[in-house]
């Protein structure tokens, strides 16, 4: 991640948030990309952005380190 990317202590941009919040609500990939207008390619691409910036091996373990950094909530 570059310095400056995102704002002080976010690890999400706005779109990556959105789809783990609907992750968070058991929303499947075909629903999200559906609610937010977008392909459910484009939604599995900024999932795996995540996982990668978190540095874990999947979509659950990505939810876990987003509840334990404050980034999302229950």
């Amino acid at each position: 991640m570059k310095d400056g990317m995102y704002p002080p202590n976010q690890i999400l941009t706005k779109r990556e948030r959105q789809i783990f919040e609907l992750l968070l609500k058991d929303k499947t990939t075909k629903d999200i990309a559906k609610e937010l207008f977008i392909s459910e390619k484009t939604v599995r691409n900024h999932i795996s952005n995540t996982i990668q910036k978190l540095g874990v091996k999947g979509r659950s373990q990505a939810v876990v380190e987003l509840l334990r950094m404050g980034e999302l909530s229950l």
